[in-house]
């Protein structure tokens, strides 16, 4: 049982990180790079930041907590870019670090998974670091989402071609 839920861990983790890129992906087509780097407020962050800031929080929580390696991030500067970065340079940097925290999400061990450690001064499990990860970048996705539809005045269409209707437990063709 307990592999089985684990199995489950990762395939659902990897699926998340999968849906949020497709959806930044979406989003950030729908805008040019000058957008990338506007403020929403004096304190807010631009998606320029935000991108960034996921590629860290993703890197840290996952890839060198899962992997024991080195955490070099600088989480500071994430929040005071202001530019340098062009909108496929962010969604490279992006999709590779989804890409390998998704790899090492695949091909940890449970006894990793199992093993408590200490990331950002917070004490967790590898389970509840990966958790972490994918649950903030999530949160980042939303308000990427959110200022992007505020700045366009369109719909993001994350789910075209999805009937979003279906009740629980009925048949899907």
């Amino acid at each position: 049982m307990k592999n089985l839920i684990l199995k489950e861990f990762k395939l659902n983790a990897h699926f998340r990180l999968s849906e949020g890129l497709r959806m930044i992906q979406i989003a950030i087509s729908k805008v040019d790079n000058d957008l990338l780097w506007k403020r929403p407020t004096a304190s807010g962050m631009s998606i320029g930041n935000q991108l960034i800031h996921c590629s860290g929080n993703i890197t840290q929580y996952i890839i060198t907590s899962l992997t024991n390696s080195k955490d070099n991030r600088d989480r500071d500067l994430e929040f005071t870019l202001s530019g340098g970065l062009n909108k496929k340079e962010l969604l490279d940097q992006l999709e590779n670090t989804v890409k390998n925290a998704q790899e090492i999400i695949k091909n940890t061990s449970e006894q990793e998974f199992e093993r408590v450690r200490t990331v950002q001064g917070f004490k967790m499990s590898g389970v509840g670091s990966s958790l972490h990860a994918v649950e903030h970048f999530s949160y980042h996705i939303g308000q990427i989402a959110f200022w992007v539809k505020q700045e366009t005045k369109e719909s993001l269409g994350f789910y075209d071609g999805f009937d979003l209707t279906i009740k629980n437990n009925e048949d899907v063709d």
